[in-house]
This record gives structure tokens, C-alpha cells and sequence, in this order.
């Protein structure tokens, strides 16, 4: 099984800690950096090929993270000269992607059987497969129901529930035939794409741990969680 982890980004959300670090790198525990993780749990699920997109300090990666060996995996490299969003490194490797594969962003904290999503995808024979969460959205402002300029309802400070996405794909290499390599494209324009040409996308839903590390407040909490979670996502560790 293959998979492209997307690790090019600068972080800036996450600043100060991604000054000198890229954001897959920063420090889990006392022992790992998230992309370590991941890299551990592809391995452990069955993968043994994997493509590293980089970017911002992109070489501290390929020096940490090597040719993969060390967690019995082969691990190359795509380079990003300019920012070409979430789907768009993709296009540059077009030519030596499988049919199917996985596609995550290198910043996932999460136990879910990435082998599962891939093998989903394959059996949905969707063109794209999203990992999916549920969250519930607090608003903070009062929401107004209004019709003919008539106020018919209100709601104070209501939380919406949804579901987003996580941040893992299973993609079949079809899908980016149309688009142009060197070109950015992202993740919201696929979906709408496919959901214009009535190929929708299937939906992996997911009820495990998972947390994005996007701001300070959840690096924090992914670190003061990290101890009591640690059997879990590092199974056999």
C-alpha cells in the first residue's frame, strides 16, 4: 500500500513553535515528532512505500525522516517550489502514483486504520474517499430566523453539528487526470469539481481519537494527552 503524506506547509498557525521547525516535526511526548508517528502507524497498518510532499524547511525533513528504513518503509520525495494547496502536489506525481492510494495531511494525531480507509476506497470505487468527524460548532452570536424582513426566530448562541473533514483521503489516480501539474489545486475545489460532475465524493466515517494540531491551544492539549493515549496510537510500541 502507498500513501503521500503532505508536509510542505509553513504552520503559521502554530507560530512560535514552527518558527525553526516545519509543523510534521514538532515534538509529541518526550520521544516523537508527529510525523514519526504517523510514519510508525503507516507502517504498522501495512504500508511500505511512502512520498513525503515538502516545502517550507523541507530539508529538515529529509534529514529527519531519511529514506525510511529505520521503520521499514521507502520513503522519497516531491518538492514544492511555490505553495500549490492540499490536492496539488499530487499533480506532479501523477505519473508514479498507483490507481489507488492514501493522502493525509502530516499533522494528524489519530487511531484511525488508515489500511481501512484505503481498502474502503478501493471497494466504494468512489473517486475520492474523505475521512470524516463529527464536530459541534458553538456560534457566538445570536442567530436570527428572518422572512420579508420579519424576524421569526431566534436562538441564542446555538452549536451546529457537522461533520469535517480529517484531514485523510483515499484517492483513486484517475481522478486528477484534467488538471495541470505546476498549478495549485485544493481540496475544496476537487469536491466541487466531482460534486458538479455528479461524482461524489464517499464518506469514511470516523468515531475514534483524532485531533488536528493547527493552533497552540492544540499542540498543548495533544501533548498533555499524549502519555494516556500513547498505547493507542502507537500499537506494539
Amino acid at each position: 500500500m502507498y500513501a503521500v503524506i503532505l508536509a510542505g506547509g509553513k504552520g503559521v498557525r502554530l507560530r512560535p513553535y514552527t518558527t525553526s521547525l516545519p509543523k510534521p516535526l514538532v515534538p509529541i511526548g518526550d520521544q516523537y515528532a508527529i510525523l514519526e508517528i504517523v510514519l510508525r502507524q503507516l507502517s504498522t497498518a501495512g504500508f511500505t512505500h511512502c512520498t513525503l510532499a515538502i516545502g517550507h524547511l523541507g530539508e529538515i525533513i529529509r534529514a529527519y525522516v531519511g529514506d525510511g528504513s529505520q521503520w521499514g518503509m521507502a520513503v522519497d520525495y516531491a518538492t514544492e517550489d511555490s505553495p500549490l494547496g492540499t490536492m496539488g502536489p499530487l499533480l506532479t506525481l501523477r505519473d508514479r502514483l498507483p490507481e489507488t492510494f492514501l493522502v493525509m495531511n502530516g499533522d494528524v494525531l489519530t487511531d484511525l486504520d488508515y489500511a481501512d480507509v484505503l481498502r474502503t476506497h478501493r471497494e466504494a470505487g468512489a473517486p475520492l474517499t474523505i475521512a470524516t468527524y463529527a464536530r459541534s460548532v458553538q456560534i457566538d452570536f445570536g442567530v436570527l430566523t428572518t422572512d420579508d424582513c420579519k424576524v421569526v426566530a431566534f436562538t441564542e448562541k446555538p452549536s451546529v453539528d457537522c461533520r469535517v473533514s480529517m484531514g485523510v483521503y483515499g484517492l483513486s489516480r484517475s481522478t486528477l487526470e484534467g488538471y495541470t501539474p505546476g498549478l495549485p489545486l485544493g481540496f475544496d475545489e476537487l469536491v466541487l469539481d466531482l460534486l458538479a460532475k455528479q461524482q461524489p465524493p464517499y464518506a469514511y466515517d470516523f468515531e475514534g481519537y483524532w485531533l488536528d494540531i493547527g493552533r497552540p491551544d492544540d499542540y498543548d492539549r495533544a501533548n498533555a494527552e499524549f502519555t494516556t493515549r500513547k498505547s493507542l496510537l502507537l500499537k506494539g510500541d
